[in-house]
């Protein structure tokens, strides 16, 4: 059986071409230099680094049908998506803060499993890393198939993450553009509409 190679997002050139810019930008705000000999030598550098590593940034769908570009996914909601975890985590923060602080200690340890079907690898990197990164929370595993285990320090925040349903998965859908409606319905084991 054949495998289909189609890429989601940008083209190989349109990646290339960005994943370029950012890595020159970045090597002159490093060096500093701006002599058209350094900028030539920085240039080629990260040309060279660009194609070097372009097969290593291209990661397969969960599915093995499609690809994904390891940079390719749209900044700004990115950005606005990062906005949203630093609130989260203060607030957790200070819940944790609560718990430590109160003489009953009022802890309450669970681990929760719930399965997050998403196509992109990077979307459950992401969302394994905010879960671990907000305090009170760990993410322990991530199975093949998509079934994440949680450590929570309380039943509040497990109740969070029960089903896979919380404003952070929904949001992490919506930066890498993953369709919410399709996640649920094969969680459930129906089709989407």
């Amino acid at each position: 059986m054949k495998k289909n190679v189609n890429t989601i997002g940008t083209s190989q050139t349109k990646h290339f071409i960005s994943l370029t810019a950012i890595l020159f930008i970045f090597w002159i705000l490093m060096s500093g230099k701006t002599e058209v000999k350094y900028l030539l030598m920085g240039l080629g550098t990260v040309l060279v680094t660009v194609w070097v590593t372009m097969p290593l940034l291209r990661l397969p769908s969960e599915d093995g049908k499609r690809y994904f570009y390891a940079f390719d996914f749209p900044y700004a909601k990115y950005a606005f998506y990062w906005v949203f975890l630093l609130k989260e985590i203060v607030k957790a923060s200070i819940d944790v803060a609560k718990i430590v602080l109160d003489p009953k200690m009022p802890i309450d340890p669970h681990v929760v499993k719930f399965k997050r079907p998403m196509l992109n690898p990077l979307a459950h990197a992401t969302l394994a890393n905010s879960i671990t990164l907000t305090p009170g929370t760990i993410t322990m595993n991530i199975s093949e198939e998509g079934v994440y285990s949680i450590h929570a320090l309380t039943l509040g925040a497990a109740d969070g993450l029960e089903n896979g349903q919380g404003e952070m998965m929904r949001r992490i859908s919506n930066v890498f553009c993953e369709n919410e409606e399709e996640m649920v319905a094969n969680q459930k084991g129906g089709q989407a509409k």
